[in-house]
């Protein structure tokens, strides 16, 4: 826009001169400040938000003073139309005062609709010495829409327009954005800034730095530069897309050898390609060498060795390889097949074996339960396959070891002293890895004793033990991974589905005649693999009775006595043990048979939908009734909406339960609405409090509880606090396979349980709190409240209540019996029901408006029986009345 010239105004240090302030009343000392900082005559933007702004039309006989980025005075020439975010600036066409008046300068202000001045509106001008400012009084509306003062700043300062914004002198006092600065054109200015960001002018401007460039943005600025394989024209000289651009380097020409000595170098923009001359292929990228047939490995075909000679190369089948044409030479038309060793020779690895062909080559080993008699080394035609037992029942240990310690010895020796052995992947035997750990404790050491072993450990009070052992006491800790193949979870006696998930360890005390525990050990074990949804976690030591059973099976076995779990996680578990000799310490998962009780979900389904249509009644009747002004139903209603959500999508769980994202948002969603309902129930139990409280004080009750916005920042910004914290914390801590909630590991479900629990004890202090404040209260009132004729409507109303606030959750902690079982999900599933009845059909304005709605006469005869059934909220009104009355009569 041109520049406004405006009439030079005295300085600030011309404005204090000796003597009494005088001004009209109210002007100086009682203005309204507008801080509107579009009002600058600079700005010029019509497409932010509100544009045209009409503000001015109805401010008249009000002192205003123009503060903030906008300006301080009002214009006194015309200004340009649908500037300053307005249609219709408006200006003053006589000079402002520069002395202070008791009588304010009187003249016109002139909206410019098209001619500069096409409408006259009156107003008074006061300055105020004290401050240096001025005051407007508009005398009289004009009679335009979206037409308004439009002002600038009389004195510039470096602070005038806010951050990246200057206040101009060649504009005279508008304010603009610095340079490589600008408005956006939908931004309306602020006090804190004027809206200035930065010009991407590489974005504005297409091919602003020239051809083969790289235009980079920065704040306030941008630069070029050429792209890889290009330089400036003149290199000496800074990038110019016009007078110096970007031109291709000849890489072919700059170096003779780009290509090495056996290339042919061709250039391109930019860039250069390197072929090489027939008989060589490239070797790296500046490089050719004689080609080896051999290298490609596709020559001679799969499983196949490539001999490379000069102009040729010939083909042989690896070892355990045959080609599939005898007569034909090795190639990918004629590939080498692998010969299967176990299927040409039956029995070849002996009885309770197992044979696996494998590449070239095949691998014995022995089924489950049995183990080779040369330990892990298999040696053809000398290993056979015993049972486990065998195996242990022949072995004769060192003195003071038990028989599977010194098996596990002997194997952890073999391993030692074979270090590149590979053991095939089979039924009973895979790669066997020991480590071993020994610890030696006298009774009045202070160290720890605890011993690790490949991840696991052991927590053992050898102190103790020295003290019965002449002082002295020492373990030995073992793991041993893969002996779980060995000792596979088939030899637990349960009807369970089982799995091995960690090493077999084995504990024991060696030269120790007492070996009685004085307290249990800990074993702290690592699982094989994260587990996502743990099953029963069962910690077994092997046991062995010696005895056989007439079923033909012997007494080893895997045993739960006297070793329980005491804590796990996805990660490993930490088993508790009583006694301690030589066993083996693994622990397993087990699929519990959960016991379907079609009659229990049925009856669950059903009071969930008779409590959404209670639910659904209540939020209607919430929303479309006319209520006393006293009742505040807000907490009421958004209980109500929060759990009829929250009920419908358990109702619906089944219909997006496959769809693993869909799962894991109404999973989130669902932990929402739980928390928010039980937060909306702590605010109903608060505003009853609250309204008790006010009774106990002998007040009138104006209107029940907090303010509205109290009640959503906490119903709804706490949940969206812990929802999102929770998110934040554990992104796939949603979702599920058999429900769409919160995953059990690492304790997750506490992000629920946690508020929950929380309100719970609230909502319990609360309504206990409330009932003993209300014992006066109702001592007090009148025959037709405290005595009412049907007191146990009373009562009902009471336990209602309590259903109400939440408090039978606590009988989710009690679900081990099927009569507790039915009680949480009838009780539970009708709050919806109880609050219906409670607070709609038990109030008389409710009734009244069915009445309306259903076309019955507000007068009708027909009988009422809950008349006289007032809601809690009406009980507690005509107490408060009650009580007024008696604290305000005479005595």
């Amino acid at each position: 826009m041109d520049d406004i010239h405006l009439f030079p105004l005295p300085a600030i240090g011309s404005l204090f001169i000796i003597g009494t302030s005088s001004y009209p009343n109210g002007s100086c000392d009682g203005y309204t400040a507008l801080d509107e900082p579009r009002r600058n005559y600079v700005f010029s933007s019509s497409s932010v938000p509100g544009y045209p702004i009409n503000t001015d039309i109805q401010r008249t006989n009000i002192w205003v003073r123009y503060v903030g980025i906008g300006g301080d005075t009002v214009i006194p020439q015309c200004a340009p139309l649908y500037y300053s975010g307005v249609y219709y600036p408006i200006h003053l066409t006589f000079t402002h005062p520069q002395s202070e008046s008791e009588t304010p300068t009187t003249g016109n202000a002139c909206g410019n609709t098209g001619s500069c001045c096409n409408y006259n509106v009156a107003i008074q001008v006061i300055y105020c010495s004290s401050g240096g400012f001025y005051v407007y009084r508009q005398m009289n509306n004009h009679p335009v829409n979206y037409m308004g003062y439009v002002t600038y700043h009389r004195n510039c300062v470096a602070d005038s327009c806010g951050p990246l914004a200057e206040c101009s002198t060649t504009k005279n006092g508008g304010c603009q954005c610095v340079s490589g600065y600008k408005i956006p054109p939908k931004h309306l200015p602020t006090n804190e800034s004027y809206g200035c960001q930065d010009i991407n002018e590489c974005e504005e401007t297409a091919n602003l730095c020239g051809p083969h460039s790289n235009c980079t943005n920065s704040p306030g600025v941008y630069n070029c530069s050429c792209l890889e394989g290009f330089v400036p024209s003149d290199p000496a000289l800074a990038l110019n897309p016009t007078r110096n651009p970007c031109t291709d380097v000849n890489e072919c020409v700059e170096s003779e050898k780009v290509c090495g000595g056996f290339g042919k170098c061709t250039n391109t923009p930019g860039n250069y390609t390197c072929t090489c001359y027939n008989g060589y292929k490239p070797d790296g990228p500046f490089d050719c060498q004689d080609i080896d047939e051999c290298l490609n490995k596709t020559v001679c075909g799969p499983d196949a060795n490539c001999t490379n000679s000069y102009a040729a190369h010939s083909c042989t089948c690896l070892f355990g390889y045959l080609l599939t044409s005898p007569d034909a030479i090795a190639s990918p038309l004629n590939p080498c097949l692998d010969i299967d060793e176990c299927a040409n020779t039956p029995g070849l690895c002996g009885l309770h074996s197992v044979c696996t062909n494998a590449p070239g080559t095949f691998h014995c080993s022995c089924v489950e339960g049995y183990f080779s008699s040369t330990g892990v080394l298999w040696e053809t035609d000398v290993t056979v396959c015993e049972s486990v037992d065998d195996v242990l029942a022949a072995i004769v240990p060192p003195e003071g070891q038990s028989k599977e310690m010194y098996f596990l010895n002997q194997m952890n020796q073999q391993l030692m002293e074979n270090p590149d052995i590979v053991l095939p992947e089979g039924v009973s035997t895979a790669t066997f890895t020991s480590d071993i750990s020994l610890q030696v404790m006298e009774a009045n050491s202070t160290d720890t004793s605890s011993l690790s072993a490949r991840g696991n450990t052991m927590d053992i009070n050898l102190k103790a033990l020295a003290r019965n052992n002449n002082g002295t006491a020492s373990a030995v800790f073992l793991t041993v991974s893969g002996m779980e193949s060995l000792l596979g979870a088939s030899f637990l006696q349960t009807e369970n589905h089982t799995e091995m998930l960690s090493d077999v360890i084995t504990a024991t005390l060696p030269k120790i005649n007492h070996t009685q525990l004085s307290e249990p050990v800990n074993f702290t074990m690592s699982h094989k693999r994260r587990l996502a949804e743990p099953g029963l976690m069962t910690c077994v030591y092997w046991e062995d009775r010696g005895m056989e059973y007439e079923n033909g099976t012997k007494g080893r076995h895997w045993s739960v006595n006297g070793c329980w779990v005491v804590f796990y996680d996805e990660n490993y578990t930490v088993c508790s043990c009583s006694h301690l000799s030589t066993f083996a310490l693994i622990m397993q998962t087990g699929e519990t048979v959960s016991e379907d009780n079609p009659f229990l979900e049925w009856v669950n389904r059903m009071c969930v939908i008779v409590g959404l249509v209670f639910f659904a009644l209540a939020i209607l009747t919430f929303l479309l009734c006319s209520w006393n002004p006293k009742i505040n139903n807000t907490a009421r209603l958004h209980l109500c909406l929060c759990l009829f959500l929250s009920h419908l999508l358990l109702l619906l769980d089944y219909t997006y339960l496959t769809h693993k994202l869909v799962c894991s948002i109404m999973a989130g969603l669902l932990h929402f609405l739980v928390v928010a309902s039980f937060l909306w129930m702590l605010l109903e139990a608060l505003q009853l409090y609250l309204l008790v409280q006010r009774l106990s004080r002998i007040q009138v009750i104006q209107r029940e509880g907090l303010q509205k916005k109290y009640l959503f920042l906490i119903g709804y910004g706490i949940p969206l606090v812990i929802v999102g914290v929770s998110a934040a914390v554990k992104r796939d801590g949603y979702g599920g396979s058999k429900v769409c909630w919160l995953k059990p590991e690492q304790y997750f479900t506490w992000a629920v349980l946690g508020p929950v629990c929380t309100v719970l004890a609230l909502n319990w202090i609360l309504f206990c709190v409330t009932i003993w404040s209300l014992r006066p209260t109702l001592a007090n009132m009148k025959s037709d409240v405290s005595q009412s004729k049907d007191t146990r409507l009373i009562i009902f109303k009471i336990l209602a209540q309590f259903v109400i606030l939440g408090c039978t959750w606590v009988l989710g902690l009690f679900q081990s019996t099927m009569v507790f079982k039915y009680l949480f999900i009838v009780l539970n599933s009708q709050q919806g029901t109880f609050l219906y009845i409670v607070h709609c059909l038990f109030n008389k304005e409710v009734r009244d408006e069915y009445r309306k709605w259903l076309g019955c006469s507000s007068s009708s005869s027909t009988p009422d029986s809950m008349k006289e059934a007032p809601s809690v909220s009406e009980d507690l009104d005509k107490a408060g009345e009650e009580r007024q009355n008696k604290g305000t009569r005479p005595g």
